[in-house]
Parts: structure tokens; C-alpha cells; sequence
């Protein structure tokens, strides 16, 4: 996306610099760290594997666990070339001291009247929750979305016991339109998820 610019009251530590469709952005902290977001590049894939494998570890909020998501690094790869060639998906890696602490996938519908709404998905390695990872992503996400005016609708699912997440999207406006029952077994128990989503206007 050509000219993408964020908001300039964002908290951006310097200048952003070109890297594909869109722009890397460093923002400080609220303990003084340095978080840098970008779009994926193929070159990431086995950390992003990895990483995906560690987060399966450390929540039960997802929709898979501690066997991990269950694909290659050739695989993610592949997955990311396709992200960066179609204008309604996007994924994001977050970065501490160069190390993957964050990841955001959106994927928007395929057919001309669903392309404009899509889901995402959010998540954050445990050591670092807390710290507004998650916000950061989701702002950024937010800004892409007014900015490009292809995204009209953001939709997600929850946990509906993850207060947590659910905070945090209300916060960002997104709204409840439903419950879904049953949608996660873990353990041999069952767990419903919310349904939420956010007009772009």
C-alpha cells in the first residue's frame, strides 16, 4: 500500500523506514523498551513457527496448545508470500531487542462480497503481557485498516472467560454481537467465545 502513514499522534520514537507494502514502526515502551512492528517477511518463518510453538505452551486461550500449530517453516514461508500479495490480509511481527515477542494475523474474506471483513487473531509470549503489545498491534491493525478503506469490518472470537482480551478490545470499540457455545474443548471441557467486531468507517 503506497503512502501508508500512521496517525502522527502515535508514540513513534523516530522515523519509520520503508519495508514492503508498509512502514516499520518503533514505539517506546511504557517501561522505556524500544517495540518495533513490521509486516512478516518470508525470512521469518522459522521463528514464527517457533515462537507459535511457545506461545501454545503458555495459554489455553488459543485455538491450538502445547503440540503447537503443526506446520513447517517451508510451510509459514509460503503462507507469508501469500499474505503479501493480497491487499486484504495482513501479518505482523512485534520485536523486542530483535527477538519475536508479538504476532497479528488478519484474513480478510475471499469473494468480492466478504473481502471487505475479515479475523484476526492476536498473541504475546507470556514474559511480556502486560507491557501493551497487544494495544500496539491492534492499533496498528486499526490504522491499516482506515487507511487502505478496503477493511470495512473487523471480526474476532474470544474466550468468553478471557476478561483480559476482552478489555482490550472493548477498549479499542469493538462490540459483542454474540455467543458462540462450545467452540473450544480443552481438557474435556467445554468453553464458549464471543463473537466481537469493528465497523471501519
Amino acid at each position: 500500500m503506497k503512502g501508508f502513514r500512521f496517525d502522527e499522534s502515535r508514540p513513534l520514537v523516530k522515523a519509520a523506514a520503508r519495508k514492503g507494502k508498509l512502514e516499520m514502526e518503533y514505539l517506546q515502551l511504557g517501561n522505556g523498551e524500544i517495540l518495533l512492528i513490521r509486516e512478516a517477511e518470508k525470512e521469518d518463518a522459522s521463528r514464527i513457527v517457533d515462537y507459535t510453538n511457545q506461545v501454545g505452551k503458555e495459554t489455553d486461550n488459543l485455538t491450538f496448545g502445547e503440540d503447537g500449530y503443526g506446520i513447517s517453516a517451508e510451510m509459514e514461508a509460503s503462507y507469508i508470500e501469500s499474505f503479501s500479495k493480497i491487499d486484504n490480509r495482513l501479518m505482523l511481527c512485534a520485536f523486542i531487542d530483535g527477538n519475536l515477542v508479538g504476532h497479528l494475523s488478519f484474513t480478510g474474506g475471499v469473494r468480492p462480497r466478504t473481502r471487505h471483513a475479515g479475523e484476526f487473531g492476536i498473541t504475546v509470549l507470556k514474559q511480556h503481557w502486560g507491557k501493551g503489545i497487544g494495544t500496539q498491534l491492534l492499533n496498528y491493525l486499526i490504522a491499516w485498516a482506515k487507511q487502505g478503506r478496503i477493511i470495512r469490518k473487523i471480526n474476532l472470537k474470544v474466550r468468553s472467560d478471557n476478561q483480559r482480551a476482552i478489555r482490550l478490545y472493548q477498549k479499542a470499540g469493538f462490540v459483542a454481537s454474540g455467543t458462540n457455545t462450545r467452540e473450544f474443548c480443552i481438557a474435556g471441557k467445554f468453553y464458549d467465545s464471543v463473537a466481537m467486531g469493528l465497523e471501519i468507517d
